[in-house]
């Protein structure tokens, strides 16, 4: 099936298309998109829904995240621009890792819970829109770890593992990701409905 992704983030093109293999992802140009909703559901069925709007084509869209308890569940969906209001511009990764580090100095290793959440939408037409959710629990690092991923996964542990997103390899990090979870979802939906209009057809 060939979708278009709502995103404008290489990284993401890149990771989901490996995820949702053997169909094919691609990225409309120019494509942009205030979100606005207050949940990740919210905002990935918003995009999604968007991009089919001035496309026609089968659309989908994530948004995601990370959640941390001892910041009262910040970043959360504000993950992609958080410490912008505090520094007055945008922070690239690196420093958003740091200031997440920053406001959890002192707080102990089992204050440190966290959680990475993946919405995923689907939409192939006006009346057939599919959403999946997922999570993947785990604790803030002291430091940064790894140089594989991007985002938070240099700060994010993964579980018990004592291993940081980052430093995982890419076969690793898709079978305990919340991206690489959510995609699992998305591609059952996909392979039912083209089984199922394969035996309609028939």
């Amino acid at each position: 099936m060939d979708l278009l992704f709502a995103s404008q983030n290489r990284h993401k093109l890149i990771e989901m298309s490996s995820l949702l293999v053997p169909h094919n992802l691609s990225m409309p140009q120019g494509f942009s998109y205030e979100e606005t909703a207050s949940s990740f559901i919210g905002n990935a069925l918003g995009k999604a829904a968007h991009l089919y709007s001035i496309s026609g084509k089968p659309s989908l869209a994530d948004d995601s995240g990370i959640v941390i308890d001892a910041l009262d569940g910040a970043p959360g969906i504000y993950s992609a621009r958080y410490g912008s209001d505090v520094f007055g511009r945008p922070l690239d990764a690196s420093e958003k890792n740091h200031y997440v580090l920053d406001q959890l100095k002192g707080i102990p290793h089992e204050k440190r819970t966290a959680r990475f959440v993946c919405a995923i939408a689907l939409i192939l037409d006006r009346y057939r829109k599919f959403i999946v959710q997922e999570t993947v629990e785990g604790y803030i690092a002291d430091t940064p770890n790894g140089d594989g991923g991007f985002g938070y996964d240099p700060i994010f542990l993964v579980g018990e593992t004592g291993r940081c997103m980052a430093e995982l390899d890419e076969n690793e990090k898709n079978s305990v990701s919340h991206r690489g979870m959510a995609a699992k979802r998305i591609l059952a939906i996909i392979h039912q409905i083209e089984q199922t209009e394969v035996l309609h057809v028939c």
